[in-house]
């Protein structure tokens, strides 16, 4: 059994994850992580701790997905005391314009992964009596966004299903909780807003009260107030992390 903190991590590839998963670990935790390149796991090592790598799980919404994380954390280390997840998928344009299938595929990668991902970690957490478990929204769902409607209606899907989640087994000791972001500086961000081009760039950030962007280094400090066990009484709540967008 492992005496360190043990923190689960869905993607540890691309956008907040390689950052959450150094915060983690210069905080002394142990990890499970979804598909870290070699190079993370390197650095991480570097810094003292264990890591257990699982591949081929970015997609949580396949079934056994999420399942399998759960099952390297309990094989490795016995138990989880924290775990992240996050996924997404953007279906943009006007509503009249959308079909089923893309009503769909946004459920699927917006409100079908959260599901997926809370119904594998919370069991051996509600059994221990403790835990901290954060899905990363958007916060889009927490206000009407022109131009994406069904990533919207789906993001505040997840972010209603945390709510009730929490609010069910609050008792247990397990906290789950919300972090909705947008306006961050990342790829894939600029490639889907196309602020690449210092023009738009303006324009997106002069819609961000604060006037800038958020930096994934920042979100993953943000974060570990609800991840790193020096919390333990908020459960069931949404907070954004968009400079004051919502």
């Amino acid at each position: 059994m492992a005496s360190a903190r043990i923190a689960l991590l869905s993607n540890a590839s691309s956008y907040v994850g390689p950052a959450m998963a150094c915060e983690w670990a210069r905080r002394g935790h142990d990890l499970v992580l979804g598909d870290p390149t070699d190079e993370l796991v390197a650095e991480l090592q570097g810094l003292g701790v264990q890591v257990e790598a699982v591949t081929g799980v970015r997609n949580l919404a396949r079934p056994g997905a999420a399942q399998r994380l759960v099952d390297a954390a309990m094989a490795r280390f016995g138990r989880i005391d924290a775990a992240a997840a996050f996924s997404g998928q953007i279906i943009g344009g006007k509503f009249l314009d959308t079909t089923l299938d893309d009503l769909r595929t946004a459920v699927e990668g917006n409100l079908e992964a959260p599901y997926a991902f809370l119904r594998a970690v919370l069991p051996p957490m509600v059994e221990a009596g403790a835990g901290q478990v954060v899905v990363i929204t958007s916060a889009a769902g927490a206000r009407p966004t022109p131009g994406v409607p069904l990533y919207s209606a789906t993001r505040a899907g997840a972010n209603m299903l945390v709510k009730n989640v929490a609010m069910e087994i609050a008792r247990t000791g397990v906290q789950v909780n919300a972090l909705g972001t947008n306006f961050m500086d990342f790829p894939e961000f600029h490639a889907a807003a196309g602020t690449d081009d210092p023009a738009v760039r303006a324009q997106v950030e002069a819609m961000v009260p604060m006037k800038r962007m958020g930096s994934c280094e920042e979100f993953a400090a943000f974060s570990m107030a609800f991840l790193d066990g020096t919390s333990g009484f908020t459960t069931g709540q949404f907070v954004a992390y968009a400079g004051g967008w919502a």
